[in-house]
């Protein structure tokens, strides 16, 4: 019996893991580089010029970039290897956009 996953697999795996495990400083750093501008500590200060992207998106997005990469280890490695690489896909799509409209609302 050949136990050994298929370099492809491998690699799938590796961009989900690393997925995950940047996930969370991904947004912690974020809203670091938010609050630490003018803009940011005005909205937190004041509660004047605060970003106008609802809150309910940025949690849907992370909720979509940990369920993603959840599904991309958990999809068995010898079958429909392109789903789970879609997985991934969406993975960093997700987390990505996520980074990208926090900044956005700086």
């Amino acid at each position: 019996m050949n136990t050994t996953q298929p370099s492809g697999s491998r690699l799938l795996t590796g961009w989900s893991v690393a997925g995950l495990v940047l996930l969370l400083p991904t947004v912690v750093l974020a809203w670091i580089a938010v609050l630490a501008s003018e803009r940011g500590s005005r909205c937190l200060m004041y509660g004047e010029e605060c970003s106008t992207i609802p809150g309910g998106l940025l949690y849907g997005l992370f909720c979509a970039a940990l369920a993603a990469g959840v599904l991309a280890l958990a999809w068995p490695r010898t079958r429909a290897e392109s789903a789970r690489a879609g997985a991934v896909v969406v993975q960093w799509g997700a987390q990505l956009t996520l980074g990208a409209m926090i900044l956005s609302g700086a």
